[in-house]
C-alpha cells in the first residue's frame, strides 16, 4: 500500500532528479501491500484516462482509470496473491466488479468489467438465478476463489456508469477505510514529463470583510503563459481586507490528450506557505468534502472545477494544512506576492505568480435584508407558506445568509420554492417538506418532489404526509411537487434478429421518476435479463442449459419509482 510521500527539498539542477527521488521513496514506503511488487492489471502499455483524486461530481476519484486501447475484452490480471472476497454486479457504479483481498487489510478492486472469467461467471450466474436478480453483491470466503499474481479474473469492459471502455483500479485498506493512489507502483511503466497548468484564477472578497477592485463580487482572471512556460496574472488586482483564492487547474501526461487531477497544490504569500493540499489517500466518508474544496457554484452552473486554496470552517478533510485557513488579509498599502505551486506524482511542477496591490477601498456590508442566518456548526430551520426546511448540524461548510423566494401560481402541484439565490452543497441531507396545493390523487405514492434545474425536472421523490411531501435533499436549489402517473415504456429492439443473434433486447424508458425494478420471465420462470443502466437496455442471452427447443412465452414487467407498471408479453421460437 502506498503511504504518504514525505516532503523533501527540491533541487532543480541536481543530477539526483525529483523523479528518481520520488520513485525511490515510493518503493521504500509502500508497505504493507508491497510485500511483493504489484504487477500491472493489464498486459498492454499502461495509459491513464483518469488518475487518483480527480475532481468528480460530489466525490474524489478513488483509483486509476487504465485505457484499454478503445476496445473491450482485454484480459484483467490480479496484481498480487490473494483471494476474491467480493463480487458486485450492478447496472450503475462500477458495473461488473471484483474485489481481491491480499491477506491483511489490503484490497484491490477491478471495475467496469465486460465479463468475468468462466468459473467466476458460472458462480455469479448461479447466484443471480438463486436470488432472481441481475444486481447482486456477493461476499466470498478465502476458499472460494484463491488467486495468484497474474491470474486472469475477467475482461475489460464498459459496464456500470463507465463513459467508455477502460479498467477502473483501486487500492484500499479495509481497516482504515481509506483508498490510496496506485500510481507510485507503476511510475516506471507510465511516462510523464508534462507539468500541470493553471487555466484560471478566482479571487474572492470575503463577505463583509474584504473588497477586490472596488467590488464585493468574486473576480475571475486568466493567466498569461510566457515562452518559457511561466504563468502570471497581468491584470490589475487591488484589494483591501480579507480575501481568498481558487484556481482551475489540470495535469497532463505524455502521449495522451486527456487531462488529469493535480496531486499537490501549495500557495505562498510573500514566500510564506499558507496552504498545502496533497491528495494521495482519503476515506470514503470524506469524499463528499470535495464540495467544500471547490467553488460549488462554478461547478453547478458552468461545469468548471475551481479548487479553493482556503478552508471553510465546516470543511473537515484531513489532507489540507493551512495558516489562517488560507485566507489572506490585505491591510497595508503595498505589493503582496501570491504564488501557486502545482506538482504531479512525477515531480513535474509549475508556478503561477500573482501580484495583489493593497489599496484602501470601502468594504461595504452585504445586504442581509429578508435573509435568515444559517450556522455551519448548528441546526437550522426555516418555514414559510407551503414549505418547511430542516438543515441538520454538519450540513453546511460556512455561515449562510439564506434567501428564500416562492412562485405561487405555478404549473406544479405546489408552489415553486427557491432555496437560496445560488447553489449550495449540503454535506448531510436536509429535510424538505412541501405543501401540495392540488391533492387529488388516490395513489399518493405517485407524488414526488422534483428539483428544477435549467427548466428540467429531476426526480427526488419522498413520502406523502397529510397533504405534504417530505424528501431529503443534498443541495439548496429550486424545488416543487409533481406527479408521475405514466407507466414506463418497453421497446423491443431488433426483434427479427433475436434468434440469429441469440440475444433478446429491450429499451426501458420512463418520463419522470425513473425505472426502479424489472422482472423477466420465460414460460413463467425467472429469466436473467442483464441491465445496462446508462443506455437503458435489458438483454437476455439465449441459454441452452435453461431453455429447451420450441415455442416460448416471454413476459417483461417494469415498474417506475412511483409504482406505475408496464408488462410486455410476446412469444418466440428457439
Amino acid at each position: 500500500m502506498v503511504l504518504r510521500l514525505p516532503e523533501f527539498p527540491r533541487f532543480p539542477h541536481s543530477p539526483f532528479s525529483i523523479f528518481n527521488f520520488r520513485f525511490l521513496i515510493a518503493l521504500l514506503f509502500c508497505a504493507p501491500l508491497l510485500a511483493q511488487p504489484l504487477r500491472p492489471p493489464l498486459d498492454i502499455p499502461l495509459v491513464l484516462s483518469g488518475n487518483f483524486g480527480e475532481l468528480r461530481n460530489n466525490h474524489f476519484h478513488a483509483g486509476l482509470d487504465f485505457k484499454t486501447q478503445g476496445v473491450e475484452g482485454k484480459a484483467i490480471h490480479t496484481v498480487l496473491d490473494g483471494y476474491i472476497c467480493r463480487i458486485v454486479v450492478s447496472p450503475w457504479g462500477y458495473g461488473n466488479a471484483i474485489y481481491v483481498s491480499h491477506g491483511d487489510s489490503s484490497l484491490t478492486l477491478y471495475g467496469h468489467l465486460q465479463r468475468f472469467d468462466s468459473k467466476i461467471a458460472f458462480y455469479v450466474q448461479s447466484k443471480q438465478y438463486e436470488k432472481e436478480s441481475f444486481a447482486v453483491d456477493l461476499s466470498l470466503t478465502p476458499e472460494a476463489f484463491p488467486v495468484k499474481s497474474g491470474d486472469i479474473i475477467g475482461y475489460s469492459g464498459n459496464s456500470g456508469s463507465s463513459g467508455g471502455p477502460h479498467l477502473h483500479f483501486e487500492i484500499r485498506d479495509n481497516q482504515s477505510g481509506e483508498v490510496f493512489d496506485p500510481l507510485p507502483n507503476y511510475l516506471d511503466k507510465i511516462t510523464d514529463n508534462r507539468p500541470p497548468r493553471v487555466k484560471a484564477l478566482m479571487v474572492y472578497p470575503i463577505e463583509n470583510e474584504g473588497v477586490v477592485n472596488d467590488s464585493q463580487r468574486k473576480r475571475r482572471f486568466q493567466p498569461v503563459t510566457s515562452k518559457d512556460g511561466k504563468q502570471t496574472i497581468t491584470e490589475k488586482i487591488e484589494a483591501w481586507g480579507k480575501i481568498a483564492f481558487s484556481i482551475n487547474i489540470d495535469d497532463y501526461m505524455d502521449g495522451t490528450v486527456n487531462v488529469y487531477g493535480v496531486k499537490e497544490l501549495i500557495m505562498f504569500v510573500d514566500s510564506q506557505k499558507v496552504f498545502h493540499r496533497t491528495l494521495d489517500r482519503f476515506s470514503f466518508d470524506e469524499t463528499r468534502y470535495l464540495n467544500a474544496c471547490v467553488d460549488f457554484e462554478e461547478w453547478k452552473e458552468k461545469r468548471s472545477f475551481f479548487t479553493k486554496t482556503f478552508v471553510e470552517p465546516g470543511n473537515r478533510i484531513r489532507f489540507i494544512t493551512s495558516k489562517n485557513r488560507g485566507y489572506v488579509t490585505i491591510n497595508e498599502t503595498r505589493t503582496y506576492h501570491v504564488t501557486f505551486q502545482l506538482i504531479d506524482t512525477y515531480g513535474n511542477e509549475s508556478w503561477l505568480s500573482v501580484v495583489v496591490t493593497g489599496k484602501e477601498q470601502p468594504v461595504l456590508p452585504s445586504d442581509t435584508m429578508n435573509t435568515t442566518l444559517f450556522y455551519w456548526n448548528g441546526e437550522n430551520q426555516f418555514g414559510a407558506k407551503g414549505i418547511r426546511l430542516f438543515v441538520p448540524r454538519g450540513s453546511l461548510y460556512n455561515y449562510l445568509y439564506f434567501r428564500h423566494r416562492s412562485i405561487v401560481d405555478s404549473p406544479y402541484l405546489s408552489d415553486i420554492q427557491m432555496l437560496h439565490d445560488k447553489p449550495v452543497a449540503l454535506h448531510k441531507p436536509a429535510q424538505l417538506s412541501l405543501r401540495i396545493s392540488v391533492d387529488t390523487l388516490s395513489e399518493k405514492r405517485q407524488y414526488g418532489v422534483v428539483m428544477i434545474v435549467n427548466k428540467r425536472n429531476h426526480w427526488i421523490g419522498g413520502k406523502y404526509r397529510d397533504g405534504w411531501m417530505d424528501a431529503d435533499i443534498n443541495e439548496l436549489g429550486t424545488y416543487a411537487v409533481m406527479a408521475d402517473t405514466v407507466p414506463p415504456n418497453i421497446t423491443p429492439l431488433d426483434q427479427q434478429q433475436w434468434m440469429k443473434k441469440g440475444v433478446i433486447s429491450f429499451r426501458l424508458t420512463d418520463t419522470l421518476s425513473g425505472i426502479s425494478s424489472y422482472r423477466g420471465e420465460i414460460d413463467g420462470n425467472y429469466a436473467l435479463f442483464e441491465m445496462d443502466g446508462k443506455n437503458a437496455l435489458v438483454t437476455y442471452t439465449l441459454d441452452k442449459e435453461r431453455l429447451s427447443r420450441g415455442k416460448h412465452s416471454l413476459s417483461l414487467a417494469v415498474k417506475d419509482a412511483c409504482g406505475n407498471q408496464t408488462i410486455h408479453e410476446t412469444t418466440f421460437v428457439y
